[in-house]
This record gives structure tokens, C-alpha cells and sequence, in this order.
């Protein structure tokens, strides 16, 4: 990962020709940014589209910017600060909602009219234009990075005074860096917008979008195809709209638009395809490149397959962007300056490598590897071990929250606790749990629905048992196609006990799978369950064995509806009962969470689940015997969007699980099980 000095410089009009310049620093492995300041600065719109000279121009806005002395300084320091640690300078422009037609403003090309130097070139500073958005996707593995390449090329150009695209020239770069991991239309497809679509629905993390573009009327529009060949003039707010309809959107796209119409002054004044690439960042797509005039199919060329092969290399966005700028700009192409980065992502990732931190990346495994074998580990497992299957909890969170009118903070819009507990005040205490079983058991009749024959006798069921015979036979398909399916690889270590925070049965199936008698009990934490019959009672003799090994769901079972710990009130209150009743969880359970190793797997840091159940294993007796054993969570890394400070929050993680005496490993629940299987695999030292 790029080690860098945070600088955002963020422009807000006072009034007239005036405006508000803050700047704010953070520097390279800080938690705490450096005291904000802020000055002001004043810009002549007329006098900046009036000139022709790019150089000139380059000053009056660079003067323009760093006419106030504690501007200049500030951003003078953050350099000093950036170079005294070796590190980057990653700046962020944050143009204000009530300074919008800076947007149009060529920021790229701005420099120091004193030094005569260009203020954001070079591969040690890395600028890009940040858009805010409440949007979020998690990274993906490099390995699984996926770019689709999308290029339209309309046989009737010609009539509308364009140049044909030159089709392999705009592939030939990001064919060249990403190799077989990038996929074009099928030959003799056409680049309609339906084909786009359809593209995107499989699940590309970025796409190569190369179209014409013009302004007509005031409105971006991008030509497309018709399935004749012909143009399809596509409004650039249709496209945007359509993109964020999409579950499943890239987390970069790249606008490459060859030989626009009009003047480069025309579309920077009137913001062309600078307000398309805002509009994509602020619907939820994390980075755009766009182009701010007429680019040359020269320059795009050579700018494209620099940001491509350097994107592939280190998967940091505008760390490519700045490399590709600085080729392009030493090159001495006219043009060098259009293309634009928007973004809101922190770090500039696109993906992630998995695996423990640098320190415990070898020494883990084997230990983990060891006590799984032995039977001396226990995995908890999360409801994100199945968030690729089923519908995560966020995006019910959200749904219900815009259905039934949540009042409170929009970062608690996606905590499904917070917004169950709103549901259950102002409805009743039941609801909640039905909506929990129609809506989900909806979600995925339609998702699946095609592929499950019997899927259509579950929709509409009210109980829990219904729901989860379609989770059931849709996670035996996932078995049946899926190596690296987690239930299917934990279900073949020797493991005596298994808990879960998730209340379906996927984890019963997949052992029944593998040959092996597993047996059922869940936390009986409210007076409603008192009377059921415990698996102590049913089989008096049971003890937990490898073959016979027993699941426990810490907060419920969707066949016992009323055991679903699913408000805030249901949390607290299981935390309550357990804390005064350590016979509320089974001495079997018990002494696992005291004497043998932890497996935290599919949760979140801020997961309700995970919060009380780091707390009850916390205040366990005989906790301290875990420290015999390797103890692992694994944890993606924190979310872009999601979190102020990704790194930051990183660091707070480790600090936070060493403390339990907890190694962590970074990546997802499927990147965990497809390396768990592999180090299984390999023989013994």
C-alpha cells in the first residue's frame, strides 16, 4: 500500500468572486490530522476561459490559488511534511456544492506562477478530484479483479462530424495490463446500452467505457450503438442512472472519449464530460477518469496504457493517474491535463491482498493449522460468511429504513439492530421478525428463483422453517459448485464445536454433507424459550466429538423465531442474562470459549454480534487458557466510504485484538477458506 501525507484542499464561495479555501492535513501514519487552516482566494471565471495558452492559463489559476499566504504555506508544508517521511502527497480537491462550476476549472494544469512549476505533477504527488458520496462497496482480492472494456463505435459517426474510433489502439493498453482478466463484447456484439448493462451485471470491478461525447443543449450525451449499427445518442444522466440501478457496479470507471466535438474552452466552460465523471463518483461509483475536452486519440493512447499497466502494478487509482500524467506531460502532448480523476476512496485502493499482516504472514498457519487438526479450535462464524449467497444485513438495514421513514443519522441507516429496534417501537416487537422472514425469503425467490424449481412453494411463507429450506437449497448448489465454499471446507476439520451468530442452517447441511452427525442447540436468553426442551435433556449422554459435533447459535435459529436476537433490546438483553446466568450457554460451549483456540469468521468490527460476544468471552473464567493456542479474526479491510480513516481504523483493529491476544488476518471469509484449504493440503514439515 502507498505510504502518504493526506492533503485535502477544499473551495467554498463567500461571495462574488470570492471563495473559501481549507486545508487539512494529515501526515504519513498519523491518527490526528495537523491544526486545519484556511484562507481565501479569488478567481476572474472570464479572464480563465478567455485564455487560450495553457501555460497562462496553468498560472492564473495556480496565482489564483496560493495568493493567500497561509495557502501557500499550508501546502508548502504539507510537502516538507510528505518528503521528510519519504512518503507521497496525496492531495484531494473538494469542490463545495456551492462552488460547482469549479468543476470546470482545469486544476490538473495549475502551477506556481513564482516557481514557474507545475503544482500537481509527478509521481511523488498524487491529486485527484474527491466527490463525496453515502454509497459504499467493499474491495476485492487482486486476484479476482475483473475489467470489462467497452467501446463504441457507431458506423454512422461520419453524419454527426466524428472520426471512426480506432478500435484496437483503445484496447491495446488495458489489454496489455490486465491480460486475460479483461473481457470485450463477443465479436459482432454491438455497444448498446443494454449490453452494458447486461456486462456489468456480472460483476466487473472496472470498466473501460470509450464513446464519442458532445453537449447538447446544457446535457453530457454519449454515442452509443443501436443494435443496427447506428447511433444510440445516450443523455448522460439516463446512463448514470442506469449504472446506479446496478447491485453489483464497477469500483472504477474509465471515460475515454476520442475527438469530441467543439473546443476544448467550449467544454470547460460548459462542463462536458467533467459532469458526468461527478455525477458517476456521486452515485456510489468509489473512482471515475473522465476526460475535460477534446482529447487526441495520441494522448489517450499513451495516457491509457501508462494508467493501466501502473493500475494493475500496485492497484492504487491515482497513483496510476499521476504516473500516466507525468508520461504524458513529458512527452510534451499538448493535452496532456484532461484527463481528470474524481474519487472518494482514502487510500486509492481497488483491491487488496489477503492474508495475516506482515508480521504473523508465515509464522500463523501452521500453529492454526495444527489446533484445527487437533480439534483444539473453535470457529465462530458471522452472518458476513454469507453475505455472496444471501442478502447482506446493511442492505436490509437500508431498505427498511427508507421503507418505514428511520429518522435517526444516515450512518445508522445500514445498522439493522438500530433500525429493527425502531420497527419494533413503533410497530410491535413481533414485527421485525416477520419482516425479517417475508423480506428475505422475497429477496432470494427472485435472486434465485430461476435456478431453484422448488423456490416459488417458499414465497410468502410466514415461518422461519420455509426461509430456511430455500437458504438450504441454495447453499447445497453453492457446495456442489463451489470448492472454496467455507461451510464446506469448516465442515471437514475435525472440529468438536462449532458456534454461530447466523441462524440458518447451512453449517448442519454442509456436515451432514461431509459424512458427519452434527446436533443442534441454541441460546435460550428470554423467558419465551424457557420451556423448550434443552439438548441435555433430549440426549443426557451427548458429548461434542469431531464426528459428532455440536453447533450452538449463540442468538438464535430461524425455526425457533423468538430465539433471534435481533434488536438492540434483544443484544442487551442477552448480554444481561448471560452475564448473571453462566449456565444460560452450555459448559460444552464454555469451556471451548476458555480453552481452546478462537476462530472469528464473517464479522465486522461495529457488528452488534461481534461487540457482544467479544464482550461475554472477555469476562469467561479460565480466558486467560486461550493464550495456549493460536486465536484468529479474520476482518476485511476497513471499508472505503465507511470509514473516516481507513488506515487509521486498521491500525485501531490490531492494537484493539492484540490486546485478546488475537492475530488478524485481512481479506474476506472466501479469501480466508480458499487459503485455509490450500495450507490444509500441504504435508507436514
Amino acid at each position: 500500500m502507498t505510504r502518504a501525507a493526506d492533503l485535502e484542499i477544499g473551495i467554498h464561495r463567500r461571495d462574488g468572486q470570492t471563495y473559501v479555501v481549507e486545508i487539512r492535513l494529515l501526515p504519513p501514519g498519523a491518527d490526528e490530522e495537523v491544526r486545519p487552516d484556511s484562507g481565501s482566494m479569488q478567481l476572474d471565471l472570464g479572464a480563465l476561459r478567455g485564455e487560450s495558452a495553457d501555460d497562462k492559463y496553468g498560472e492564473l489559476l495556480g496565482g489564483a490559488l496560493l495568493m493567500d499566504d497561509k495557502v501557500r504555506g499550508a501546502f508548502a508544508n504539507a510537502r516538507a511534511v510528505a518528503d521528510a517521511a519519504d512518503a507521497d502527497l496525496r492531495v484531494r480537491l473538494l469542490v463545495g456544492p456551492t462552488a460547482i462550476e469549479l468543476h470546470t476549472l482545469r486544476w490538473e494544469a495549475a502551477r506556481d506562477p513564482q516557481k514557474k512549476n507545475t503544482l500537481f505533477t509527478g509521481e511523488k504527488l498524487l491529486f485527484s478530484r474527491y466527490v463525496s458520496s453515502n454509497d459504499w462497496r467493499p474491495l476485492r482480492p487482486k486476484a479476482a479483479l475483473r475489467a470489462f472494456a467497452f467501446i463504441a463505435n457507431p458506423s454512422d459517426v461520419a453524419k454527426y462530424s466524428l472520426a471512426p474510433v480506432r478500435v484496437a489502439d483503445e484496447l491495446a493498453g488495458i489489454k496489455t495490463a490486465f491480460g486475460s482478466a479483461v473481457e470485450t463484447l463477443a465479436e459482432g456484439g454491438r455497444a448498446t446500452l443494454s449490453a452494458l448493462l447486461a456486462a456489468l451485471r456480472e460483476g466487473f470491478d472496472v470498466l473501460y467505457l470509450v464513446a464519442h461525447g458532445r453537449l447538447i443543449k446544457g446535457e453530457p450525451k454519449i454515442y452509443l450503438e443501436k443494435e443496427d449499427g447506428s447511433s444510440d445518442v445516450v443523455a448522460g444522466t439516463d446512463l448514470v442512472a442506469r449504472l446506479s440501478e446496478l447491485r453489483v457496479r464497477p469500483r472504477l470507471i474509465v471515460l475515454g472519449s476520442c475527438q469530441s466535438a467543439g473546443t476544448a474552452d467550449q467544454q470547460i466552460a460548459e462542463g462536458y464530460m467533467t459532469a458526468l465523471g461527478p455525477r458517476l463518483a456521486e452515485s456510489g461509483i468509489p473512482a471515475v477518469v473522465a476526460m475535460q475536452g477534446t482529447v487526441s486519440m495520441d494522448t489517450e493512447a499513451m495516457f491509457m496504457a501508462s494508467f493501466f499497466r501502473e493500475l494493475q502494478r500496485v492497484g492504487v487509482v491515482d497513483l496510476a493517474m499521476s504516473v500516466a500524467r507525468t508520461e504524458t506531460f513529458i512527452a510534451k502532448r499538448p493535452d496532456w491535463w484532461m484527463p481528470v480523476l474524481f474519487m472518494r476512496l482514502k487510500s486509492g485502493l481497488i483491491w487488496y491482498i489477503p492474508g495475516f499482516g506482515e508480521a504473523h504472514q508465515l509464522e500463523k498457519w501452521p500453529s492454526l493449522i495444527n489446533d484445527l487438526k487437533k480439534g483444539r479450535c473453535t470457529p465462530i462464524l458471522g452472518h458476513g460468511l454469507t453475505d455472496s449467497i444471501l442478502r447482506p444485513r446493511r442492505e436490509l438495514a437500508q431498505k427498511w429504513a427508507d421503507s418505514y421513514h428511520f429518522p435517526m443519522a444516515p450512518y445508522n441507516r445500514e445498522d439493522l439492530p438500530q433500525v429493527a429496534q425502531y420497527l419494533a417501537v413503533k410497530q410491535n416487537l413481533r414485527f421485525p421478525r416477520d419482516m425479517l422472514i417475508s423480506d428475505l425469503q422475497n429477496w432470494l425467490v427472485q435472486q434465485y428463483g430461476a435456478n431453484l424449481p422448488q423456490a416459488s412453494q417458499f414465497e410468502g411463507s410466514a415461518t422461519g422453517e420455509g426461509l430456511d429450506q430455500l437458504i438450504s437449497a441454495i447453499g447445497a448448489r453453492r457446495r456442489e459448485s463451489d470448492p472454496n465454499d467455507p461451510f464446506r471446507i469448516l465442515a471437514n476439520v475435525p472440529v468438536p464445536v462449532y458456534i454461530t451468530a447466523s441462524p440458518h442452517h447451512l453449517l448442519f447441511d454442509a456436515l451432514k454433507a461431509a459424512g458427519k452427525q452434527p446436533r443442534e442447540e441454541f441460546c435460550r436468553w428470554n423467558r419465551q424459550l424457557e420451556g423448550l426442551p434443552s439438548l441435555k435433556e433430549r440426549e443426557p449422554n451427548y458429548t461434542p466429538d469431531p464426528q459428532t459435533p455440536l453447533i450452538y447459535y449463540i442468538f438464535g435459529r430461524l425455526n425457533e423465531i423468538e430465539s433471534l436476537v435481533l434488536t438492540e433490546d434483544d443484544y442487551f438483553d442477552f448480554l444481561i442474562g448471560a452475564t448473571k446466568n453462566r449456565e444460560l450457554i452450555p459448559e460444552d460451549v464454555r469451556s471451548k470459549l476458555a480453552n481452546s483456540g478462537l476462530l472469528f469468521l464473517g464479522f465486522q468490527l461495529e457488528d452488534w454480534d461481534f461487540r457482544v460476544l467479544v464482550r461475554r468471552i472477555v469476562d469467561q473464567e479460565g480466558g486467560n487458557l486461550r493464550r495456549r493456542y493460536t486465536n484468529v479474526a479474520v476482518q476485511i479491510d476497513p471499508e472505503e466510504g465507511r470509514i473516516m480513516e481507513p488506515e487509521g481504523a486498521r491500525r485501531y483493529l490490531e492494537s484493539y485484538f492484540d490486546i485478546l491476544d488475537i492475530s488478524i488476518y485481512w481479506g474476506t471469509a472466501d479469501d480466508f477458506a480458499a487459503d485455509l484449504l490450500q495450507q490444509i493440503a500441504k504435508p507436514a514439515a
